[in-house]
């Protein structure tokens, strides 16, 4: 842990405010939105699909608004963006906490998706221009307090809420509050392409401007086979808790079951973050990386599948073990192929986009892989549920391990044919001599 404290503190005080701005982030995030579903429906009496639609908005104008926000932090700077998504978190999240009719939780729930969309890709291309070359252990470092933010939230909301949902989101609204008045007084002013023409980027259009990132095959295919990454990484809160209450029931034994997957995944990243970006760093191209993290993430599901083959028992010891220690493995193994590939991921975009509108690379890239989850938990669910009624409970972890092979093949690719490396100026016509 010292280590890793004074890793941080080798970075300009920029880097480290971003570090605990996203650790606080999710600190915030988590201690409310794990309970909101339950407040919306027990507290409130929401119908399900009301309930549904209020969580379906959040989501929706977050991917949704990603490249927007990319975009205005691209063409106004980071920090006013980064700004901007925290005092509408601080508002979406009160208001959440206050009202009870329906138009005014849509809003409400809009707004907190929105504050994602304005201030996450502002943040990694602040933290990617400010940590330089060292920007892939930068975001490791970055994951560690991401992770943190994951895993300490959903304890410190459950206690809160055990009081009053309301006041989960007061604390929270007040803990972006705070937030927001750090980064008003510490955070230096950044904007992209600092040293580059400034004048001359803000002259090209915003349409000119997507065209020419749609224009950017390599990015785009980067894009589309790293959707099954982020598809695997979800399944440790949809496939792999249903497997655990599927073999081993509800209960107190299930709801312990599913936060050793919470802590086993978080745990993992904060001890061995660093270390596996450095050993990885040492062997292996960017490109192997990604690979052999989709890879690992594919194996993931390996324990799944061949725990099916084995007769589930009636109870005792032989049922917990089945339940739970499959998909914890799966779980070590979901964590260890994302931090092979994380960093790695978000250098990626950064040398693709060519050092310009890192923003707006990065706002399409989360807008793209955004509506890959949606799709892949749509058939990851519909999977599931096929499982159930036809007895073969192999099915999702077969859809998954196949998913997992082709995406870490298609990123094989990508990386042999050099379709990962950054694009380069076009070579001058030398005259021929004698």
């Amino acid at each position: 842990m010292k280590g890793t404290v004074a890793q941080v503190r080798s970075y300009p005080g920029s880097v480290q405010l971003l570090m605990v701005n996203q650790f606080t982030i999710n600190l915030g995030f988590y201690m409310l939105m794990p309970y909101l579903a339950t407040h919306l429906s027990a507290s409130l009496g929401l119908a399900g699909w009301t309930v549904g639609l209020i969580l379906g908005v959040r989501n929706f104008s977050q991917q949704g608004m990603f490249l927007v926000g990319g975009t205005l932090a691209d063409r106004l700077g980071y920090k006013p963006m980064i700004i901007a998504g925290l005092v509408l978190r601080i508002a979406g999240f009160a208001t959440l906490g206050l009202v009870e009719s329906v138009p005014a939780l849509l809003a409400a729930s809009a707004a907190t998706g929105l504050a994602g969309a304005l201030f996450n890709p502002a943040v990694r291309a602040y933290l990617a221009a400010d940590a330089g070359e060292r920007r892939v252990d930068a975001f490791a470092l970055f994951n560690v307090f991401y992770q943190a933010g994951i895993l300490l939230g959903p304890l410190v909301g459950m206690l809160l809420t055990g009081v009053d949902f309301r006041v989960t989101c007061l604390v929270a609204a007040g803990i972006f509050a705070l937030l927001s008045i750090v980064q008003i007084r510490a955070l230096p002013a950044r904007r992209a392409d600092d040293a580059k023409n400034g004048p001359t980027r803000e002259r090209e259009g915003v349409l000119s401007q997507w065209r020419g990132i749609v224009a950017n095959r390599p990015f785009l295919l980067f894009s589309v086979a790293m959707i099954g990454f982020y598809v695997m990484q979800f399944q440790v809160y949809l496939a792999l808790p249903l497997e655990v209450r599927r073999v081993g029931g509800g209960g107190t034994f299930g709801t312990a079951a599913v936060a050793v997957l919470f802590a086993v995944s978080g745990l993992s990243t904060i001890l061995f973050q660093t270390k596996v970006t450095a050993w990885c760093k040492a062997r292996m191209a960017p490109g192997r990386a990604l690979t052999w993290g989709l890879l690992a993430m594919a194996v993931s599901f390996v324990p799944l599948l061949a725990a099916t083959a084995i007769p589930v028992p009636d109870a005792g010891v032989g049922l917990w073990l089945l339940a739970a220690v499959p998909p914890t493995l799966g779980a070590l193994l979901l964590a260890v192929g994302t931090m092979i590939a994380y960093p790695f991921e978000m250098d990626t975009i950064v040398r693709l986009s060519g050092d310009r509108l890192v923003a707006t690379h990065y706002g399409l890239y989360n807008t793209i892989c955004g509506i890959g989850i949606t799709l892949g938990n749509l058939l990851t669910g519909a999977a599931l549920d096929a499982a159930r009624a036809a007895g073969l409970s192999a099915l999702p972890w077969i859809a998954l391990l196949a998913l997992g092979l082709a995406c870490a093949a298609a990123l094989y690719g990508l990386h042999r044919t050099g379709r990962l490396q950054p694009p380069g100026p076009k070579p001058e016509m030398q005259p021929a001599t004698a």
